[in-house]
């Protein structure tokens, strides 16, 4: 079956893009939260011309950054998440696969990228990996929110 059309962005164009993204590991699978997965995602996200990594976190089977399109407002999410998946992979020489496709939200003009990142941030916290998010040493946070 065929994915529906990409809805046009209707933002203001002064409005940056920002979209609050999930990538999930094939059945949930605890593989990103160590120091290897982390080293290539945040590599992935520190030379990507294309696209601006505000902040993420990653948790054990998902991966939830807010990034931004820096060339092309109309960038299609796919070109971050489907880069990402490639690149983590190879380098922690993955066994395991990714979940199909990607959750994305593009954040509307009464959101803001702020409330999502205390959103996410709060996630190892929910699944009782830590007391308290700040304990959790797989967040990336570029304070650029």
């Amino acid at each position: 079956m065929a994915r529906p059309p990409r809805i046009p962005i209707w933002l203001k164009h002064d409005q940056v893009v920002t979209y609050f993204v999930t990538l999930c590991v094939e059945d949930r699978r605890s593989v990103l939260a160590n120091p290897a997965a982390l080293r290539a995602i945040q590599t992935f996200c520190r030379a990507n011309a294309n696209w601006r990594t505000i902040a993420a976190v990653a948790m054990p089977g998902h991966f939830h950054p807010l990034v931004c399109p820096l060339k092309d407002r109309e960038a299609k999410i796919t070109q971050f998440s489907a880069g990402l998946k490639r690149f983590v992979r190879s380098q922690t020489q993955a066994t395991w696969k990714w979940q199909d496709g990607v959750f994305d939200r593009l954040l509307r003009k009464d959101e803001f990228a702020e409330s999502k990142w205390f959103y996410i941030r709060e996630n190892p916290v929910r699944a009782g990996l830590v007391e308290r998010w700040e304990g959790w040493p797989y967040l990336i946070d570029y304070g650029e929110l």
